[in-house]
């Protein structure tokens, strides 16, 4: 009889790609697709109306129908017109020109500033959820010492001194100062889900803690992440319009807060020039309601009972949601309720 040919068996590669790489990378596709289709009306419009100010702060340089920093002689600023839709400042700058030109500015702070933030809280509060113990108590610590410090004047105190050569000094001080709350609800996410049975299997396979971090817990908090995301961009918005408008502010580029600001030093108020800051502030309201809308859709999308909340149903004689205690019935009619 003849000894049995024992034959290696070779696990099934995709592509050229190993099994256990293509699992991760499903495993995000799946988290990002299955987000992403679940949007809330709500999120949509307001991924719209964002899409639509990237637009513009891509192309907007390039489509401002005159220099912003042009003047002329006129002391009294002009009308909308024909000529200068927004119409012009006290000096004749085309202020639909400044808001083009300074939605470029206005955006790349935001997203510098909400990208290097949640870094630091996803890096920070997964840490000091997962790994526990002093190291918890440390991370945590520096977290609610950067929570209680008292953010405006410090950004005052510190943008003053800084060399203003541009964005990143902004984005790097708010990043320093606004990354700690995020942290915490990472933290405290972290918590509950570091005790799960995927997690614990993860743990006796023997993987790494890092490993467990990044590729079992990071992707289920996807819908968190993306809610710190979009708060930390509108505080970086509202915060560095604030700071341009008291003046604390790069002069050398345009940005919604330098329209504002010489809006202000030029008495546009008393002049009767309203289309000077209300074209502006117009701007700044509208981002700041895209990325409103984006986080409450967000949040119904996390929240079971804000979700169910939309969905009606008729029962007996009464509307019934699922998010509402369970009704009693009091009439019943046979073979129908």
């Amino acid at each position: 009889m003849a000894a049995e040919e024992t034959i290696p068996f070779d696990e099934p590669t995709v592509g050229g790609v190993e099994p256990g790489v293509n699992l991760v990378r499903s495993s995000w596709t799946t988290s990002l697709g299955a987000f992403a289709g679940r949007l809330p009306l709500k999120a949509k419009i307001g991924l719209a109306i964002l899409a639509l100010y990237i637009l513009i702060a891509i192309i907007g340089p390039w489509i401002a129908p005159f220099d912003p920093n042009a003047t002329t002689t006129q002391a009294v600023p002009e009308a909308p017109n024909i000529h200068h839709l927004f119409g012009t400042s006290a000096t004749g700058g085309d202020v639909l020109s400044q808001v083009l030109v300074g939605t470029r500015a206005t955006v790349v702070l935001g997203v510098a500033t909400a990208v290097v933030a949640t870094i630091l809280s996803v890096l920070v509060g997964m840490a000091a959820g997962y790994l526990g113990g002093f190291r918890d108590e440390g991370l945590s610590l520096l977290s609610n010492i950067f929570l209680v410090m008292p953010a405006l004047p410090l950004l005052v105190v510190i943008l003053g001194y800084l060399p203003h050569t541009g964005e990143l000094p902004t984005a790097l001080v708010l990043s320093a100062l606004g990354w700690a709350w995020g942290a915490r609800v990472m933290r405290a996410q972290t918590l509950s889900l570091r005790n799960r049975d995927f997690v614990l299997a993860a743990r006796e396979v023997g993987e790494r803690p890092w490993r467990i971090i990044f590729f079992e817990l990071l992707p289920n908090q996807i819908g968190l992440i993306a809610a710190s995301f979009v708060g930390t961009f509108l505080y970086a918005i509202l915060t560095s319009v604030a700071l341009a408008f008291l003046g604390i502010t790069n002069f050398s580029d345009w940005n919604y807060g330098d329209i504002l600001f010489w809006a202000q030093s030029g008495s546009a108020v008393e002049l009767g020039a309203w289309w000077w800051y209300v074209f502006p502030g117009m701007a700044v309201a509208i981002l700041g309601m895209s990325l409103v809308l984006i986080n409450f859709g967000l949040d119904e999308l996390s929240n079971p009972r804000l979700r169910s909340s939309r969905t009606l149903r008729k029962l007996g004689r009464r509307n019934w949601r699922p998010a509402d205690p369970t009704p009693v019935i009091l009439d019943y009619v046979e073979g129908k309720l």
